[in-house]
């Protein structure tokens, strides 16, 4: 008897709770959002909440579950996300898996040097055209901050920049609506337009409500803006075990879950449909240090409950992986960032961010900790491919035909077939002698010396009138 297609490939998966589990959860959830509530200061939004059936005193929303089960109903189950030039790269769904960096970081480290600065806009730039140049983060994020320039307007300079700079889609995020609707505005002149931008966005926001159980008021603002603009959002909880939620994992990814969906109601209410993801970067205090742990390995346990609640729910997911809180490029910040990349893709964690732009708990980026993330990712991608069991990998006959005491090796089945084996640039394989003779080169020299590489590369540029388009606008910011 044959094996159906889909029997002949099967890919590897894991799952940290049971349906069980999923469902006490979701009651706990509902619980946390009908009793306790979210603060949301914010006089139209409390107004329409209430409007549509929630309970609001003074800016304490209290949100019934059928409200929030009508939201999860509304908001859709797949979120397209295309280049600058209108290519459909990301289909966000189910527990499809999409790899990509950071945001926000304040340091930067020089690839060069290894010296550490203060991230300023060139350094955008440079990240931006590296994250364009590896094939394995498949989206791109805004990565530093600009130091160099008013901060009034960095948010929208650093925007501007990652986009010129990378083709890739690209989250954002913004001090407030004003700046959100440059920065859109940039993405519809890349793009050529709304319809454009609406069939496969390029572009995509991140926000965070505050734990415990909170939004700013201009958080409030822009979400409205996104949804009322098609401009898909990210609602991505950020609680932290013992510190800004319980010290129990559970207590926190509750709390985590209630959070995002939270968000969810707000965004479907003001127009259902509009494209919304889940997200969240659960952890825990360290206690010893106090810091926000970006290399625990309660991390992946949190976000990967998190994924699984965002696919019971048929939401698309935002998780987090790759990130360390060692200050260096080192053997910690890769045993931290394989271990959550696997795990974010055996648990299908969606639009995966953090991927080698955030070491010293999300305050540095580094472009060779970036190349290490890439060179992971890949890794990681061909385990995610599983084992193939069609008649050519089977190999049945090609067994038969070499026989006992044979060998492979100038077989043509071998021929045709090794190169589908994965060979690094980084990591080296070669016995002492040859390591020797080819410059008895450290890990940390290859990997510079790859990166330096890969920064070379160089995006298709913008039209020249493109480029003078932005240019104005970006005299015209204030």
């Amino acid at each position: 008897m044959g094996m159906a297609p889909d029997e002949l490939h099967f890919k590897p998966r894991i799952q940290v709770i049971n349906q069980d589990q999923i469902d006490q959860i979701h009651s706990a959830t509902l619980d946390v959002l009908e009793r306790t509530g979210v603060d949301i200061p914010h006089p139209k939004a409390l107004e329409m909440l209430s409007g549509h059936g929630a309970r609001v005193e003074d800016d304490r929303v209290k949100i019934p579950s059928w409200m929030v089960e009508d939201a999860i109903q509304r908001a859709p189950s797949r979120v397209i996300l295309g280049t600058r030039t209108g290519k459909r790269t990301i289909t966000l769904e189910r527990d499809k898996t999409y790899f990509g960096p950071s945001l926000d970081c304040v340091d930067y480290l020089d690839p060069k040097t290894h010296a550490r600065r203060r991230f300023v806009s060139d350094n955008v730039k440079v990240t931006a055209t590296l994250c364009d140049a590896l094939p394995h983060l498949h989206w791109a994020m805004i990565i530093g901050m600009a130091d160099d320039v008013p901060p009034d307007i960095a948010d929208r300079v650093i925007a501007r920049y990652a986009m010129e700079y990378c083709e890739k889609p690209i989250a954002f995020c913004s001090k407030d609506t004003a700046s959100s609707k440059d920065i859109y505005a940039m993405a519809l002149l890349l793009c050529g337009g709304k319809e454009n931008f609406d069939m496969a966005p390029c572009l995509l926001h991140y926000s965070e409500p505050i734990s415990p159980l909170a939004y700013f008021g201009l958080a409030v603002d822009k979400i409205i803006f996104c949804a009322q603009n098609n401009i898909p959002l990210i609602n991505s909880s950020a609680p932290q075990a013992a510190g800004t939620a319980p010290a129990t994992l559970a207590g926190t990814v509750v709390q985590g879950n209630a959070e995002t969906l939270s968000g969810l109601v707000l965004h479907q209410y003001v127009k259902p449909g509009a494209p919304f993801v889940a997200g969240a970067q659960a952890t825990v205090m360290d206690m010893r240090t106090a810091v926000f742990s970006y290399g625990a390995c309660e991390m992946p346990l949190m976000t990967a409950a998190l994924a699984q609640m965002a696919q019971h729910y048929r939401l698309p997911f935002f998780g987090t992986a790759g990130a360390t809180d060692a200050k260096f490029c080192d053997a910690q910040a890769g045993a931290e960032a394989t271990f959550q990349c696997l795990a974010a893709a055996t648990i299908g964690s969606g639009l995966v961010h953090d991927c080698g732009s955030w070491l010293d708990h999300g305050s540095l980026a580094s472009p060779e900790f970036m190349v290490l993330a890439n060179e992971i990712v890949d890794a990681v991608d061909h385990f995610m491919q599983g084992l193939s069991l069609d008649e050519e990998s089977l190999a049945l006959d090609v067994i038969d035909r070499v026989g006992p005491r044979g060998h492979f090796l100038q077989d043509p089945h071998t021929f045709n077939n090794f190169k589908k084996i994965r060979y690094s640039e980084i990591f080296d394989r070669a016995i002492l002698d040859q390591w020797k003779a080819s410059g008895s080169k450290t890990f940390e020299q290859r990997l510079q010396e790859v990166t330096l590489k890969k920064m070379e590369h160089r995006p298709e540029p913008l039209p020249k009138d493109t480029v003078k388009i932005l240019d104005e606008m970006q005299r015209g910011w204030r």
